[in-house]
């Protein structure tokens, strides 16, 4: 065990989660895989399609954001079976396309920000023993602030005068707004992280076709990529790609803005 990467990563059963997987089965580098999901059959199902995993293992666990148990019981089986971590890759989130209301704010701040935040407190203790520890949250391009604000994005055009403006509604507003919080939790962990030697990134995966996004063949037909490159992605980070960009956004090759 002590010779191989202990990973813990959430949401793994489907889209980037289980790419990420595959990524790092794919590697030279032997890793010991903690892969959590809500639903223990789907992910059962997910761990036979890898098929043999060679020198690398695999461990099941069960995890509910929306749940503090959950995620107390999550922490007691992995903490019983190793005594330290060196990757916390907070993967799971919810993207809920309707209408602004406070439910939907709700529901996807209590995944993509509390829930992801009460994972990633309660795994530290594990995470900061390592000698090499990393924590990677997953956000998204539509988080950034900066790009909202450009009346020129191609993303947000401005809607006639008028209201209500049910069919001009920015799509994933919700998603967007609680990917934009999640950033902010990122730079609070680098800061009180950093002599622990802890490090930290939001990875900006990109568009990619995952079940995320509602229709995965509809996204490619948008453009979206396969969802292949972002476990790629998420790989390389973990194996030291880009160490120089610590406490950022990142996006494949570049570093998005605020």
């Amino acid at each position: 065990m002590s010779s191989k990467t202990i990973v813990v990563i959430t949401g793994a059963n489907t889209g980037i989660g289980l790419e990420a997987v595959k990524a790092f089965l794919g590697a030279s580098n032997p890793y010991h895989i903690f892969m959590g999901a809500r639903s223990p059959e789907k992910l059962d199902a997910a761990i036979q399609s890898l098929g043999d995993t060679g020198k690398h293992t695999i461990v099941p666990f069960q995890l509910d954001l929306f749940s503090d148990d959950s995620i107390n019981e999550a922490y007691a089986k992995i903490s019983a079976q190793v005594d330290y971590i060196d990757v916390l890759i907070n993967n799971a989130g919810a993207a809920t396309n309707l209408p602004p209301s406070r439910e939907v704010l709700m529901q996807d701040f209590n995944v993509n920000v509390a829930g992801t935040y009460a994972v990633t407190d309660i795994f530290l203790p594990l995470l900061i023993k390592s000698s090499a520890p990393r924590l990677l949250f997953l956000t998204s391009g539509l988080s950034s602030l900066e790009e909202a604000g450009q009346s020129t994005s191609p993303r947000y055009m401005i809607p006639p005068a008028g209201w209500p403006k049910s069919k001009d509604t920015p799509q994933f507003l919700c998603y967007r707004v609680s990917k934009a919080a999640l950033n902010m939790v990122m730079i609070d962990f680098q800061r009180i992280l950093k002599n622990d030697n802890v490090k930290v990134w939001c990875i900006s995966p990109g568009m990619l076709a995952t079940n995320l996004g509602g229709n995965p063949e509809l996204l490619k037909k948008l453009g979206a990529e396969d969802p292949a490159v972002g476990g790629i992605f998420i790989k390389d980070v973990v194996e030291g790609a880009r160490d120089g960009d610590t406490g950022k956004v990142i996006q494949r090759g570049k570093i998005q803005p605020w």
